[in-house]
């Protein structure tokens, strides 16, 4: 079995879609198993429709207020790739207000789930019987659950991959079957250790982070910042521990695995989703899987694995 592995990194997703495309479109990647957390439980089951243009679409046009019906702050854009953060106090006290658990409001992003990913498109994943699952976090059991479209319907399904992109407490809480769930990243943020589980033999993991990720934070300005510092402490650490127990595993299992990295720190601001910005990262992936996969191992995949030579699309899998 193969699996694509794709991490969480907010509006870093558009560099892992980059990515994606090449290994899919032009190196012929077929994958059995597709296994996303948070930005990557978004793109995840895309991928496995075949819509790699619509994920393309929905990644690199999407703004804050696709994403934000209350954005928690306000940016100001200062230039190509340079943005300026505050704290949008009036929208936050608005959810206090309304008795509301987070700071900022998504449920934009659910509406524009339902227009990228369709039932039809749902159904497809089924008949082709290619398994995806989403990483989410069970904030009252506290346990790390993966949510897979074989055990749900679409509605359900699409919930699943809202809240596995919800990076509380700036974005919605989802309350399902009367517990609360977010952002699988707080659990796992790169589920390399799932698709072992599932007895994948070769898996592509795209990670969106640098190799070594080396920085030095400037002091912070509010507590605003030192929230989101926080934020992506943590989840680097958690990230750390995936991959370390990825490769661990992978060695126990005999697996093949092909690690994919950012050649830098793209962004700490991933909450600002910029289209201009996204549309660069989508092109710079595309690049970095030509740099990364040579035509050699492009073949070589092709001849262990799609020997038809048809593609991981086939030949008019592409609806948009």
């Amino acid at each position: 079995m193969n699996a694509l592995v794709i991490s969480g990194g907010g509006s870093k997703g558009a560099y892992a879609g980059g990515l994606a495309e090449y290994l899919m479109r032009d190196c012929g990647r077929d994958y059995d198993l597709f296994i996303g957390t948070s930005t990557g439980g978004l793109l995840a089951p895309l991928l496995a429709a075949g819509k790699l243009n619509a994920a393309k679409k929905a990644f690199t046009t999407a703004n804050q207020n696709s994403i934000y019906k209350v954005c928690p702050f306000r940016i100001k854009k200062e230039g190509p790739g340079n943005f300026s953060t505050s704290i949008n106090h009036l929208g936050i006290i608005k959810m206090f207000l309304r008795r509301k658990k987070t700071f900022g409001d998504s449920t934009n992003l659910r509406k524009l789930i339902s227009k990228f990913f369709l039932e039809d498109d749902f159904r497809r994943i089924r008949d082709t019987g290619k398994k995806v699952y989403v990483t989410v976090s069970n904030l009252t059991n506290e346990v790390v659950e993966y949510k897979s479209n074989e055990d749900c319907d679409y509605e359900e399904f699409c919930d699943w991959m809202w809240a596995s992109a919800n990076a509380l407490p700036f974005m919605s809480l989802l309350v399902k079957n009367g517990k609360e769930y977010g952002d699988g990243g707080f659990g796992c943020a790169i589920p390399i250790q799932k698709a072992i589980n599932k007895g994948s033999g070769w898996i592509d993991v795209i990670a969106l982070r640098p190799v070594h990720k080396v920085k030095s934070n400037p002091p912070s300005d509010d507590v605003f910042d030192i929230l989101t510092k926080t934020f992506d402490f943590v989840l680097n650490q958690i990230g750390l521990d995936d991959l370390m127990i990825g490769q661990l595993e992978a060695v126990h299992h005999k697996v093949d695995i092909n690690y994919y990295y950012t050649p830098r720190i793209l962004s700490d601001q991933v909450f600002i989703f910029d289209p201009e910005q996204m549309s660069n990262w989508w092109k710079e992936g595309r690049e970095v899987g030509q740099k990364s996969t040579p035509a050699t191992q492009c073949l070589k995949y092709k001849e262990k694995n799609n020997p038809t030579g048809l593609g991981a699309l086939g030949e008019d899998m592409e609806l948009l």
